[in-house]
């Protein structure tokens, strides 16, 4: 699709044909859970109407032939796509839209704007696919600085070199997840880091952001696939050497990885890829309750198998999904291998699961069919960002929080953490509700991944979930989860991740930072605090 059709202010394609009979379905089901007579009515305002803030600085001539001041490309990097960007952005809401858009198509063109920004006190913002649900790319308010670039790396997409000896590809940063796969399905191979984003994300934002894939146990974080990495940082071109593994010191490639823009912009990337599967099975499992699943998804996870898919998903959410029948929780259990069949780790998988009380359509196993539960799922799934944009537009409340803890704190940590947020949803919304999904499953605990929605108060709604993310992010602080698994920090998550982390690493990352951006330009705000 032409890139003109991208959503300034939401998830996605403009124009993206939203099945009108999945909206009506949850319209009916919002009415009727939350006693809802009308909803709310927002028309979108065209990009051309809105009323943005003027640039604040001048560019000099040969970053002006690179540089955007277009409403368009302003208002769709002023914000990420939680609920509160497109909140804003659906109300036309930009009062602070970076002063230019950047996209440059050569190293030295990074070079040159962090240069000028450097002279003249300007934040540099590096953008991917722009999907940040933390606040990750959003400019800063700062006084300190005179204004902001966002820099959008999406010349910079193309697979440079594949070694088919060691399995690895050189990618550019700016390349999308879509075009990535079509240009290594050509060699069969794959890079088989599959996020919810990963139509409108890009190698550099995985790679900047520590993304999480679609894949539940083994090969799950972009860091596991990383080999090298070349960052451009305002002190100069770093380029991290090729090695498949190393016991000498910390390394630099890890350093970079998770840096979320704060340090450089990286332009490209030495990744390790995988061979196409050529094997696949997956079916649902069905538990009397999710605590159940729970424990069928910790023995999964210490067994060894390494399943691809083990998605276990509560009744309720398993239900508005067309999974189950609203009773059971539900576990998606999926194998794929190059090599073999898998119908013996599938048959291994599902005993362990039988322990725990867990059932399943047999005759499901003896075909050699898609399921259709797992096709709904994969639907629902995809089409689920889009739908929280048309739930917003409705008035409603609705978000995630995404966080991982060891399954030894687990049980209470999954209560009181339920419990938080049922207290601060009645607190703010009155009504709503609160759902909650694994995404991953590790030896040592799983990734919770809960989804608010709750009843909004006109033109109250930003003050409403604010609240409410404000109390689960404290308790999941407080009972010893991370603040993030695999969404990343940004703006949102610092206050929290300042917590998590010890005060004295937090020094090392100013110090790391300062020896490579001495100004502060690059990303304020994000992981530290900004300037004072």
């Amino acid at each position: 699709m032409a890139e003109n059709k991208r959503n300034y202010w939401g998830w996605g394609y403009a124009d993206f044909p939203f099945p009108q009979d999945i909206l009506e379905r949850y319209k009916i089901l919002l009415k009727g859970l939350f006693q809802i007579q009308e909803f709310e009515q927002h028309p979108t305002i065209a990009v051309d109407d809105l009323q943005l803030r003027k640039p604040r600085f001048r560019l000099p001539t040969p970053l002006a032939a690179i540089c955007s001041a277009s409403n368009f490309d302003r208002a769709s990097h002023s914000y990420g796509k939680a609920f509160r960007d497109v909140w804003r952005g659906l109300h036309g809401y930009f009062p602070n839209p970076p002063d230019y858009v950047a996209f440059p198509k050569t190293e030295e063109d990074i070079v040159r704007l962090m240069q000028f920004a450097t002279q003249h006190a300007i934040s540099l913002v590096p953008v991917g696919g722009g999907s940040s649900v933390c606040g990750g790319i959003e400019p800063t308010e700062n006084a300190h600085y005179a204004g902001v670039i966002s820099i959008n790396m999406k010349h910079f997409n193309q697979v440079l070199e594949i070694d088919i000896a060691s399995r690895a590809a050189h990618i550019q940063a700016g390349i999308y997840g879509p075009a990535l796969e079509t240009a290594l399905k050509s060699h069969d191979y794959s890079l088989r880091h599959y996020p919810q984003s990963f139509e409108f994300s890009t190698l550099g934002g995985w790679i900047a952001t520590r993304s999480g894939g679609h894949f539940a146990t083994l090969y799950t974080h972009i860091d596991e696939f990383v080999q090298s990495v070349n960052m451009v940082t305002p002190m100069g071109k770093l380029e991290t050497r090729r090695l498949p593994g190393s016991g000498a010191g910390p390394s630099e490639e890890r350093l970079f990885t998770g840096s979320e823009g704060i340090l450089g912009i990286i332009t490209s990337a030495w990744m390790r890829l995988q061979d196409i599967p050529k094997y696949k099975k997956t079916i649902t499992v069905a538990f009397p309750t999710f605590e159940a699943g729970a424990e069928a998804a910790r023995t999964l996870a210490q067994s060894g198998l390494h399943p691809s898919n083990a998605r276990l998903i509560d009744a309720m959410e398993a239900f508005s999904n067309g999974l189950g029948d609203g009773q059971s929780a539900v576990l998606i259990l999926g194998f794929e291998s190059h090599q073999r069949a898998v119908d013996y780790y599938i048959q291994e998988a599902l005993s362990l699961c039988k322990a725990h009380a867990g059932t399943w359509d047999e005759k499901r196993l003896k075909e050699n069919t898609r399921s259709s539960k797992g096709d709904a799922w994969k639907k629902s799934f995809l089409l689920a960002p889009y739908l929280r944009d048309e739930i917003i537009k409705l008035g409603m409340v609705v978000e995630t929080f995404e966080t991982a803890i060891t399954w030894q704190q687990f049980p209470d940590f999954y209560k009181n953490v339920r419990q938080a947020a049922q207290e601060a949803i009645h607190k703010h919304c009155g009504m709503g509700t609160i759902t909650c999904r694994f995404t991953h499953i590790y030896p040592d605990g799983p990734a919770p991944y809960f989804t608010i929605i709750a009843k909004g108060e006109q033109g109250k709604q930003l003050e409403q979930w604010d609240s409410i993310k404000a109390a689960v992010s404290q308790a999941i602080i407080d009972n010893g989860g991370t603040i993030t698994h695999h969404h990343a920090v940004g703006k949102d998550h610092r206050p929290y991740y300042t917590q998590q982390h010890t005060p004295l690493f937090g020094e090392m990352l100013k110090a790391a930072k300062q020896s490579v951006d001495p100004k502060w330009i690059m990303n304020p705000g994000v992981l530290l605090e900004e300037l004072e």
